[in-house]
């Protein structure tokens, strides 16, 4: 996937603030923190896991199914099908 070779490093800042996130819901849950500020942790990390997702579901788009070069189209199928299957992976 060379589109996330190029955004290589905001990609990985993504992750780490991610793996942040979820050492933050460990030391709630060690500590015994309340549920309240459990749920708003895991809220958070679901909404940073999906912000990641966007993210590189949209540059896939972007690079593999709307910029391809035209003769790549009968080898990879028509782009709308692609995004289609792309789309109902997300969903599952």
């Amino acid at each position: 996937m060379s589109h996330t070779i190029r955004e290589k490093q905001k990609l990985l800042n993504r992750v780490r603030r991610i793996r942040g996130q979820i050492e933050a819901i460990e030391r709630a849950l060690v500590e015994e923190s309340g549920c309240d500020d459990v749920l708003q942790l895991i809220t958070s990390c679901r909404g940073a896991m999906n912000g990641l997702l966007a993210n590189v579901l949209e540059d896939h788009i972007r690079t593999h199914l709307v910029d391809a070069e035209a003769e790549h189209a009968g080898k990879h199928g028509d782009a709308r099908e692609q995004l289609i299957d792309v789309v109902h992976s997300y969903f599952k």
